[in-house]
């Protein structure tokens, strides 16, 4: 489920999820936002998939919140 296997594409993956949100993820913005950008996209299909999804990303450091604000780190924020 994390990550791709023979029976998990990639983009049903949550590192695939985690991708896709990243592409949404312009700037710092709200979670509220962001599920709003993202909640159409056909891989992420509930509000659960995109919270295990932002809590990978976070896990691995590829986003933070700072004042109530997500956004990408370091390398990620181009």
């Amino acid at each position: 489920m994390i990550l791709p296997t023979k029976h998990i594409s990639p983009r049903n993956s949550l590192i695939g999820v985690g991708a896709i949100i990243l592409r949404h993820l312009q700037g710092a913005q709200t979670i509220t936002r962001l599920w709003g950008s993202v909640s159409d996209c056909p891989e992420i299909v509930t509000f659960e998939r995109f919270v295990l999804a932002l809590d990978l990303l976070y896990a691995i450091g590829a986003v933070e919140m700072r004042e109530g604000l997500l956004q990408k780190t370091g390398l990620n924020a181009k």
